[in-house]
């Protein structure tokens, strides 16, 4: 774990950096999120956690889509706007992480040397679909942030990454605070728009 030492510290200050960006919808954010999961692609694969390996390679391709929507997307050359899903998309989101989260941890378990294969997946999956929703700025990413990083602390310190436990347990805290300030900024976005 010590070769990874270096590393994992940039890759921890970067991924601090990242989510003080998104948090202020600063699209530099993006940029640290792309050099930091880069960083996060080998050191996961090189202690057998192969889901997260995978989710940062995703994550590396999701920074330039959150840049571009950030930048571009939406109704206007502004960027899209921040909005909030209804029962119906969280219920599907949800039942989708469950399902897949079951059928890689399944087939992890049987044909890898994975560890913690079930907790591995369901913390990709539902990675995978919260980091979908910052991209689009939907509100209630922060509240599914807050569930994914509980679980990857006991998922980090169990493999030894302390650097990672100390990261998500400080992107716990600030997925509080980011909820709360986007949920301000939306009321406010309402209000102007009135």
């Amino acid at each position: 774990m010590f070769e990874w030492f270096g590393l994992e510290t940039v890759a921890v200050i970067l991924g601090i950096a990242y989510l003080l960006f998104a948090m202020r919808e600063n699209s530099l954010c993006w940029y640290c999120a792309f050099i930091s999961t880069g960083i996060y692609i080998w050191i996961f694969g090189d202690v057998s956690l192969y889901m997260e390996s995978g989710l940062n390679a995703y994550y590396m391709v999701m920074a330039v889509y959150g840049w571009y929507q950030w930048q571009k997307g939406g109704n206007s050359s502004e960027g899209i706007k921040l909005s909030c899903w209804g029962l119906k998309n969280h219920l599907l989101a949800i039942g989708l992480v469950l399902v897949l989260s079951a059928i890689s941890g399944y087939l992890l378990s049987q044909n890898t040397d994975a560890r913690m294969p079930y907790i591995d997946s369901f913390t990709t999956w539902g990675s995978v679909i919260t980091t979908f929703m910052v991209a689009r700025k939907i509100v209630e990413n922060w509240l599914y942030w807050i569930v994914i990083d509980a679980v990857s602390i006991f998922l980090y310190i169990d493999r030894e990454l302390y650097q990672t436990v100390g990261l998500y347990s400080i992107y716990l805290v600030l997925a509080v605070i980011g909820y709360l300030a986007w949920r301000k900024a939306y009321f406010q976005q309402r209000t102007e728009s009135s």
